[in-house]
């Protein structure tokens, strides 16, 4: 069977070197090839563990926070409650068992999961069991209405462009190939409009990454919360402005070569915050938090003494850690942020300062 880096090399020989952007997005999302189209990457079997398979209270206290938003916008019915990249459906599963007792939430809520993965749709539709819900291919096929959105670890998924500063402009790092073989490289540099406002902050030599659909994708839910109301919790590791090269090949829990196996790797890049707010407006977006210091105010710590208290031995010990790894900052807590989007006049989800 011809490999997914095979049918690279040959596109490159046929048309030149790739942008990192089309590079990964052949990787994740080829039909045939593709990481996230041909596998169910989560958890202990797979390459990396997100924050909800860690511990229920995780998506408990995000749905808490999204229910409340809602409450606080007077409780509109019907209302959509999306989740982008929702993975195995855990998130989702603990963020409806959270919110059954909230009045009307549930018989208000039209359940939808953003999912272009055939495996993780029908893992997703286990998880979820027989609650109501309903997939979509992009956030543009959501119904209209009032939006409430959840998405963690989407937006480091989605392809980036890099770009070197040079004297003379920028130079996009591309992909092409060296004795047969992929390898990194550079363009000639040239004045990018684009990116005008980072010379501001960069120098010579410094790298910055964009990401276009992640903006676009904030575009659309920004209008929307603008337009119907709403909230939304956007969790990811990144900070609040790009500088650095991010980019990172996740195989078997470890790191690996970006270029290595392609198809056979998760990638990602760190989240430019700011963009995402930028791209947002109208919508508002309340200051960013960490991911730890977000949690303690929603109450993590209180959820876990109650779940601790049914809890002994290597059951405890895990429950002990997982609330550590969500919310120490030498873990999870610092590293990952949490922006919080609301529609103008209303007031920021809860966990936001």
């Amino acid at each position: 069977m011809t490999t997914l880096a095979a049918l690279l090399r040959r596109r490159i020989e046929a048309t030149g070197p790739l942008t990192l952007a089309e590079y990964m997005a052949e990787c994740l999302l080829h039909p045939e090839h593709g990481y996230y189209t041909t596998r169910d990457p989560f958890g202990v079997p797979g390459d990396f563990t997100t924050a909800p398979e860690i511990s229920q209270m995780f998506g408990e206290l995000l749905g808490l926070s999204l229910a409340q938003a809602w409450l606080d916008q007077g409780a509109p019915a019907p209302f959509t409650l999306a989740e982008l990249g929702p993975g195995r459906g855990t998130l989702m599963a603990d963020l409806l068992r959270a919110t059954r007792r909230v009045p009307g939430f549930h018989d208000a809520a039209r359940v939808v999961l953003v999912e272009v993965s055939p495996t993780l749709r029908a893992r997703q539709r286990q998880t979820l069991g027989d609650h109501p819900a309903q997939w979509a291919d992009d956030i543009s096929a959501l119904p209209p209405g009032p939006l409430f959105l959840v998405a963690n670890e989407f937006f480091d998924a989605l392809p980036i462009r890099q770009f070197r500063r040079h004297p003379a402009g920028w130079q996009e790092r591309m992909v092409g190939l060296q004795d047969g073989a992929l390898a990194f490289g550079l363009s000639a540099p040239a004045p990018l409009a684009a990116l005008a406002h980072r010379l501001e902050d960069t120098a010579p030599g410094d790298l910055v990454e964009t990401c276009a659909p992640a903006t676009a994708i904030a575009a659309q839910i920004g209008a929307r919360l603008a337009a119907a109301g709403g909230a939304a919790l956007i969790l990811d590791y990144g900070d609040w402005r790009s500088r650095g090269d991010t980019l990172q090949a996740m195989r078997a829990h470890a790191y690996a070569d970006p270029l290595a196996a392609p198809g056979e790797a998760d990638l990602t890049a760190h989240v430019d915050f700011e963009a995402l707010a930028l791209a947002a407006r109208p919508a508002l977006a309340a200051p960013l938090a960490t991911q730890g210091a977000f949690l303690e105010r929603l109450g993590i710590t209180a959820r876990a003494q109650a779940l601790a208290n049914a809890l002994s031995g290597p059951a405890l010990d895990a429950h002990v850690a997982a609330h550590r790894r969500l919310t120490h900052p030498l873990e999870m807590g610092r590293l990952f942020k949490v922006l919080g989007l609301h529609a103008p006049g209303a007031a920021p989800p809860p966990g936001f300062a």
